[in-house]
């Protein structure tokens, strides 16, 4: 977790300049980075870079330069964030969420899962991924949809976070799942989470940044795959992803904001790939497309 947030006070249509600087320069290489509102009558927002200790000297220096042609007096201010898992903290009590027949639930809500419920229990941890976000929802949504209308034969998540997509797709249909993340602790969580859910055997867990790594040649190429990412690396990797997809294979993204769909749209079109259907939740979109020239019947 980070222990670190920096950070420079502006306006609200100023903060959205910062956050597309801030995507521009950091969100290739992993770091969370936010904007939030802190006084609205007063018109004053934050936008913020999140970073660990030993790191403040060089990104300090970092997102000064950023930040400089278009806030050239802005004072880098600093946070530091106490040690405390606010995600678990912070979703602590809330109820099962179900997306078609999946409920994903926390430990301590086994008694709501009815019988026909493809049940999935993920606590709040270190790792993304507990269904409440909407990007989570409508995965888990198209999964059940193409698993039921199509053969799938072997699934990959691509960032899998808590490991809940790939929980999912191995608990619909018995097929082989890989599961990654550049995140090694995402993957130990992940494959914890598999064995919580009862599932010994199908799905292997590996960390790997994007697609460098031999297991996606060992494992693919793939009938479904499934990257609840953030919409730039999704259209920086459109050509790798199209080419571990197998004949007739289909796509999910998400991660996605309703306004960026029109570019990861079109990278992937240029990929011979096509739009199946957008699902829309809370700003967010989840975006199913397929290969409809090889489709399986």
């Amino acid at each position: 977790m980070s222990d670190l947030r920096l950070f420079i006070t502006t306006t609200e249509i100023l903060s959205e300049v910062a956050m597309s600087l801030m995507t521009d320069a950091f969100e290739d290489e992993g770091y969370a980075i936010a904007t939030m509102e802190m006084d609205e009558k007063k018109d004053r927002w934050e936008a913020s870079l999140y970073i660990d200790f030993d790191e403040e000297t060089v990104m300090r220096e970092r997102f000064a330069d950023v930040v400089a042609e278009r806030f050239p007096d802005v004072v880098i201010e600093r946070e530091v964030i106490p040690d405390v898992d606010w995600i678990a903290k912070s979703l602590e009590g809330l109820s099962p969420v179900r997306a078609g027949r999946f409920l994903v639930h926390g430990s301590h809500d086994r008694d709501k899962v009815a019988l026909n419920d493809i049940a999935i229990e993920i606590d709040a941890g270190q790792a993304f991924g507990t269904g409440h976000h909407g990007t989570t929802a409508g995965c888990l949504e198209v999964i059940e949809t193409v698993m039921r209308s199509r053969k799938v034969r072997n699934a990959l998540d691509l960032g899998t976070g808590s490991g809940v997509l790939a929980i999912a797709a191995r608990k619909l249909k018995p097929v082989p799942v890989l599961a990654t993340d550049i995140d090694p602790v995402a993957t130990r969580v992940a494959a914890e989470n598999v064995k919580r859910n009862g599932i010994a055997t199908g799905i292997t867990t590996i960390t790997a940044p994007g697609f460098h790594s031999p297991a996606f040649d060992t494992h693919g190429p793939f009938d479904m795959i499934i990257a609840n990412i953030l919409a730039r690396p999704l259209i920086k990797m459109a050509p790798q992803l199209a080419n571990h997809l197998a004949p007739g294979g289909s796509v999910i993204l998400s991660g996605i904001l309703a306004s960026q769909r029109w570019k990861v749209l079109s990278a992937y079109n240029a990929q011979h790939l096509r739009h199946v259907r957008t699902i829309w939740r809370n700003g967010w979109v989840t975006i199913h497309l397929d290969r409809a020239c090889c489709r399986i019947p």
